[in-house]
């Protein structure tokens, strides 16, 4: 019964580790769908989004399940209360990838997004990329110190959107009101699914330790003080 209950705990990491491993594969060919308005790849990004969903239902209907026959307690408990969490991340994530997708199949056969803008929304997608597969990493490693690395990786998202918006209030800008709309949805697109890869790193750190991430980083000493 034991053996079966940690194959249990181990499946429902591996769901997790395939839905981050698909999101992430997500918006990267979003990207690709939209900066190439490539119609067909952005239908199959769209559908593909199902699996995640599916998933994510799986990983509950076995977390409950879990909960109600075996009652974990410490550890296991954590584990199982932070995947339904993390799972969550996830499917938010698969979502906004479908945004992404969605915006390429509005505008086509036109493109979204401006050529003078493309350089930078190629490298925000990109970046939600690595971050998404960092955070993959993380889930099979268990790794802390890997895990806390994704909230400074973000801040260089954090930058692209700041840049992207300044762009966007520059008095040259000259690609119209309609065009403004979705590249401010599209950078709130990639910004919210690198926060998410962060949360699911997050919660990892505090299934491994118990305590969560802002409390282990470490504060820097003031000379003097």
């Amino acid at each position: 019964m034991r053996d079966a209950y940690h194959e249990e705990l181990d499946s429902i990491g591996e769901d997790l580790v395939e839905m981050a491993r698909l999101v992430g594969s997500a918006i990267g060919r979003a990207t690709t769908a939209m900066l190439d308005a490539d119609l067909n790849l952005a239908e199959t990004v769209i559908a593909a989004d199902q699996r995640v969903d599916d998933l994510q239902h799986e990983l509950e209907a076995r977390a409950i399940a879990l909960l109600a026959r075996q009652q974990p307690v410490a550890t296991d408990l954590r584990i199982v209360v932070t995947s339904l969490r993390m799972s969550a991340d996830l499917e938010r994530s698969g979502d906004l990838a479908q945004h992404v997708a969605k915006l390429a199949r509005l505008r086509f056969p036109d493109k979204a997004v401006p050529h003078d803008l493309h350089a930078t929304i190629l490298e925000m997608g990109q970046l939600a990329q690595r971050l998404m597969a960092k955070a993959a990493e993380v889930i099979i490693t268990k790794d802390v110190d890997l895990a806390l690395q994704l909230e400074q990786d973000d801040d260089e998202m954090d930058l692209l959107h700041r840049a992207l918006f300044q762009h966007l209030m520059d008095d040259r800008w000259k690609h119209g009101i309609e065009t403004a709309v979705d590249v401010t949805l599209l950078g709130r697109y990639y910004e919210r699914f690198a926060d998410h890869a962060v949360s699911v790193a997050k919660r990892v750190v505090y299934l491994v330790t118990g305590e969560h991430a802002d409390e282990l980083q470490t504060p820097t000493s003031v000379e003097g003080a």
